[in-house]
């Protein structure tokens, strides 16, 4: 059974995520505040519903933990956040976490969210091993590699997320082809449009500081493609 570590200072939403968790065949273990969502983070952990606002510790620095050890590096963590609260969510998907869900929500569609993320993950650890040579993937003077999940520029290695990672793998497999966002998210994040595109943007411009500004072409009003090499 997969379990769930939910961290929310609101006894009700904690309450009302259980409650729907559970029916939805999860175990879930709760947190009331930053610290002690750190404390009940273990190796059992699949993945971690991390509200923003939160005593003791706040939302943005748990996640910023959490991603700093590297036993917790693929993690999935969804935040949950208040709807002005746009930057907050844009920090929080820069540091590291892989989606968001704003309130109020409903359950129905954070199971939906929380099912893909983990049938993608699934995917992820079930890739096929190969050598490293036959899971290259190069673009100029960047190097790709499938089955050790490491991108290298020029020789050096460069330190990607896990969906950053994806985006980048995605567009090289595509090269010449335009990616729209909405296909983004159904091919990454594994669920479809809904109307918010903000978190493919956020992460299309975090692998942009990464692997170079050049790499990644913005078609405007449709999406982003590999750009071609001169």
């Amino acid at each position: 059974m997969r379990k769930i570590l939910v961290i929310d200072d609101e006894e009700s939403i904690r309450e009302l995520i259980r409650f729907n968790l559970e029916m939805a065949g999860f175990s879930v273990e709760l947190a009331a505040d930053g610290r002690e969502g750190l404390d009940r983070l273990d190796d059992t952990t699949d993945l971690v519903i991390l509200d923003l606002m939160l005593p003791v510790i706040d939302g943005l620095t748990v996640c910023r933990e959490i991603r700093s050890h590297s036993e917790y590096r693929d993690l999935p963590i969804i935040m949950l956040t208040a709807r002005g609260e746009e930057i907050d969510r844009v920090l929080g998907l820069e540091m590291g976490a892989d989606d968001y869900i704003t309130k109020p929500f409903s359950p129905r569609e954070l199971i939906a969210r929380i099912k893909a993320i983990l049938r993608r993950v699934a995917n992820d650890k079930n890739l096929p091993e190969g050598d490293e040579e036959n899971n290259e993937i190069v673009w100029g003077d960047l190097v790709l590699n499938i089955a050790s999940h490491e991108v290298r520029r020029a020789g050096n290695l460069i330190d990607l997320a896990p969906k950053e990672f994806e985006l980048l793998k995605l567009l090289l497999l595509n090269k010449g082809k335009v990616m729209t966002r909405e296909l983004l998210l159904e091919k990454i994040w594994g669920y479809e449009y809904d109307g918010d595109t903000r978190t493919v943007d956020v992460h299309i411009r975090r692998l942009r500081q990464k692997i170079g500004e050049e790499y990644v072409t913005t078609v405007r009003g449709v999406g982003y493609k590999i750009a071609e090499l001169e």
